[in-house]
């Protein structure tokens, strides 16, 4: 098992690149592919195209906007508050994930127009016939996959509390 400085070393590592990578393609995407015509990739399979999203993945709930920045706020203070006890390298890495795609799709929320907390995400990946999402959309995708797996797996996302006896219990 690693130790635990390398546990949280993955999982803030994890975040920071899903984090730097999602934010890149989306400064790439506003200048090269918003304002402009679909461009397509891969034989038409890939579509590059900018579509603001207020609401959640697929355009679900697209006036809830400011529900789902507080949701977003809520999760990455639950994950960094979680973050030190984690001692699973797979607990870490689906944390991380989960904490980049969150944290992606809230700073577009929060500086993107129309406003503070009201910004709408910039989605611009569609592959095949499929909705349009962005790199945070695939983080938090990837992180839950992955925290399924250590459900299903079993692996407790925390150390169990170590057992304490006392010696002096039942002698007499």
């Amino acid at each position: 098992m690693p130790g635990r400085g390398a546990v949280q070393r993955a999982l803030w590592i994890t975040a920071a690149a899903g984090l730097a990578l999602d934010q890149v393609t989306k400064a790439i995407a506003a200048v090269m592919v918003e304002g402009h015509q679909p461009s397509h990739a891969l034989g038409g399979l890939v579509t590059f195209t900018a579509y603001r999203n207020s609401g959640a993945a697929g355009s679900f709930a697209p006036r809830a906007t400011l529900v789902f920045t507080v949701l977003a706020i809520g999760v990455l203070g639950f994950i960094i508050r979680t973050a030190p006890s984690v001692r699973s390298t797979g607990w870490a890495v689906g944390l991380g994930l989960i904490f980049a795609g969150a944290g992606g799709n809230l700073s577009d929320r929060i500086f993107r127009t129309p406003g503070f907390g009201r910004g709408a995400v910039l989605d611009f990946i569609q592959i095949g016939h499929s909705g349009i999402f962005n790199l945070s959309d695939q983080c938090v995708t990837a992180g839950v996959l992955t925290v399924m797996v250590q459900l299903l797996r079993g692996v407790p996302l925390t150390a169990a509390k170590a057992e304490t006896t006392d010696p002096q219990v039942g002698c007499g």
